[in-house]
């Protein structure tokens, strides 16, 4: 049976874009990639990044929303799980920065695998705290909570959500990634923006535990 659009979607519509276009972990993480290795691994880096918040707007659904909502504790140790994550991604892609770009002259392209980067970006959308936030707080605003099934629109406007962000910070990706191939003509120059995309990433890591701490 076919659920009905709630009332106030156009209005969560726009709540959606506006946190989506707002500079945050997954943007930048999706920059951060592109640059890194280019568009292809920071397209497959977005889905993954779509797939772990549609995960986690099911969790929301079934009732890992209440849990946050009252348990301080575990909101900030999803957190402080997420900004971890973000800083090891960023130490590996500087630590193989060099022996990768020697690589891809000596060998051709060695970027990670499209399944890795839809991993990668799982988790970083799976922890994202500003996801956390959306779901558990900002979303059952727009609900009908005089409708039949409250679940279901949950779901559907999770996957409305996450399509929009794979739109949204796909776009980002791909104009990073078109620049990243215009510029890294040399293995210094390709070293140089994967230690770039790998500080990003460490950034956005430390900055997240900033925000739990």
């Amino acid at each position: 049976m076919f659920i009905d659009f709630p009332a106030r979607f156009p209005e969560y519509l726009v709540a959606a874009i506006v946190i989506i276009l707002a500079p945050g972990p997954s943007v930048l993480f999706a920059i951060a990639r592109a640059i890194s290795w280019g568009r292809a691994t920071a397209i497959a880096t977005v889905a993954g990044n779509a797939l772990g918040m549609f995960t986690l707007s099911v969790l929301v659904a079934f009732g890992l929303g209440p849990i946050l909502q009252r348990s301080e504790i575990t909101f900030i140790a999803v957190q402080i799980l997420g900004g971890l994550y973000l800083i090891y991604l960023g130490v590996d892609a500087i630590r193989h920065s060099r022996i990768e770009a020697a690589d891809m002259v000596n060998q051709g392209d060695v970027r990670p695998s499209q399944l890795r980067s839809m991993r990668d970006g799982f988790w970083v959308g799976a922890l994202n705290p500003k996801g956390l936030v959306f779901f558990a707080a900002i979303l059952p605003q727009f609900l009908d909570r005089d409708g039949s099934n409250l679940t279901a629109q949950l779901l559907l406007m999770g996957a409305t959500f996450a399509l929009l962000a794979f739109i949204g910070d796909g776009t980002w990706g791909v104009l990073a990634g078109t620049m990243r191939d215009w510029m890294a003509n040399t293995p210094s120059r390709l070293i140089f923006m994967r230690r770039v995309g790998g500080v990003v990433m460490i950034l956005l890591g430390v900055f997240t535990l900033t925000a739990a701490l």
